[in-house]
């Protein structure tokens, strides 16, 4: 017979454990956990980890799920979706990807921040997306992806746009962001 502290245990245990494909390891998770917001000096103290807070989002993001539908031993979904918001308008996401995007680098022997990169863009049928428009071209209504990458193949940056958009266009505001978040880069 399960006793309370053996209840306890295992709990422990479970936590620890990846529940998912999709969920951290914990080599991952000492990497980013020096990036996540300190708990403030006034106040409720905070009751959520934030390493299950990423682990809903990459469940989210790897199974395709809706918010709502989120499993509930991440935490409540409006609980989990404030605290995504809260990092995003932060930009830790794109903070991690930058910082995971250099390690990946050096792994592989090259510099940590790219020189080089490739910018190529695709129409995307989306008929029913709020903001879209008609690529004449290749006959598509929907939405652009502009997509900047390293020389490796590494993503740099995504651009979104109508599929009205022109090449030429699109190209120069991924070239801008690029600039800004990527100044090294000298050859595309």
């Amino acid at each position: 017979m399960w006793t309370p502290e053996q209840r306890g245990r295992m709990a422990r245990i479970t936590r620890k454990t990846k529940r998912y494909p999709s969920d951290m390891t914990d080599e991952e998770w000492e990497r980013i956990a020096p990036l996540m917001p300190s708990p403030g000096r006034r106040g409720r103290p905070r009751e959520v980890e934030f390493r299950e807070v990423i682990n809903a989002v990459r469940y989210l993001v790897r199974s395709g799920c809706g918010w709502r539908m989120l499993p509930i031993h991440f935490g409540h979904w409006r609980t989990v979706y404030g605290w995504f918001r809260e990092l995003a308008r932060r930009f830790l996401f794109q903070t991690i990807h930058d910082i995971e995007l250099m390690l990946d680098r050096e792994q592989a022997g090259r510099e940590a921040s790219p020189t080089a990169a490739v910018i190529d863009s695709q129409s995307i049928k989306a008929p029913h997306a709020r903001t879209r428009g008609y690529d004449a071209g290749k006959k598509v209504v929907g939405r652009k992806r502009h997509i900047a990458v390293d020389t490796d193949g590494r993503l740099l940056m995504v651009n979104l746009t109508p599929a009205d958009i022109s090449d030429s266009a699109g190209a120069q505001m991924i070239l801008d962001a690029i600039r800004r978040r990527w100044p090294w880069v000298k050859h595309l």
